[in-house]
């Protein structure tokens, strides 16, 4: 299928499901994707081929004089973002600069557009590294991925590239104590011949028990809404999504967010 990659550092405003008029950031390259999954859902399709790739990432410098032209654009404009979203092509936080370039993100923030929130979509892969944890703690959103509670399952739906270890992630989640939002995808299919399903009951009594643990503030549901790289995909119902939405509150008394 169609996928498409942001082609600017600062894109938008866009309309977000989840997040209202959404100013982007990207910290990653304009024209290829790097992450550290590949996700057989990802709107930016599949990682390259070539392992020794080094991209050419925007400097600090030039993000923040990007954004501060385009906030006051858009004061200039009357034109306010709800959110400054750092998302784009592949995970954010893999930038050497990433907790400088949010410190002067939330300077520019709160010199020019003070009621806009900023926002840090991320998969949840550099947790491990303090700099980074310490520097999503300072966002308003702190919006880390959570696919599945069993490792298998983010083998198939969301292919670590690195390695990877599903019990220490949870744990490094849980060092947030709860200054933090999961966001989970789900999604039924096949992908290399592997069938996955993370709407079963399996699948949901080990993501619930990996909540109980985690603790988060808030949690995002949902399901593909765009083109995706693997053709083999089955996106859940909203009906399906509320259901999960009710079964996982009850158990745990936070608020869940369903975007159908």
């Amino acid at each position: 299928m169609t996928t498409f990659l942001f082609d600017k550092t600062i894109f938008g405003p866009v309309r977000s499901r989840r997040l209202g008029i959404s100013l982007g950031i990207n910290l990653l390259p304009n024209d290829s994707k790097f992450c550290s999954y590949n996700c057989v859902y990802c709107e930016c399709g599949w990682n390259g081929e070539d392992k020794t790739f080094r991209p050419q990432l925007p400097s600090r410098e030039t993000v923040k004089d990007l954004l501060e032209k385009k906030l006051k654009q858009m004061v200039a404009d009357g034109e306010l973002p709800d959110v400054i979203t750092f998302a784009g092509n592949g995970e954010p936080t893999l930038h050497p600069d990433f907790p400088l370039i949010i410190d002067d993100t939330l300077e520019l923030r709160d010199m020019l557009t003070p009621k806009a929130r900023v926002a840090v979509l991320s998969n949840s892969t550099m947790t491990h590294k303090p700099s980074v944890v310490e520097a999503l703690k300072k966002v308003d959103d702190n919006i880390l991925k959570l696919d599945s509670g069993i490792e298998k399952t983010i083998r198939v739906m969301n292919k670590p590239t690195g390695y990877f270890s599903l019990e220490k992630m949870i744990g490094y989640l849980m060092s947030f104590e709860g200054k933090l939002i999961i966001q989970t995808l789900f999604l039924r299919g096949e992908h290399n011949k592997n069938r996955f399903d993370n709407t079963s009951e399996e699948e949901l009594e080990a993501w619930i028990a990996a909540l109980k643990k985690i603790k988060p503030e808030k949690v995002m549901i949902y399901s593909i809404d765009r083109d995706t790289p693997e053709e083999n995909l089955i996106k859940v119902s909203s009906e399906e999504l509320y259901d999960i939405a009710q079964k996982a509150e009850s158990q745990l008394g936070i608020p869940f967010e369903v975007s159908a």
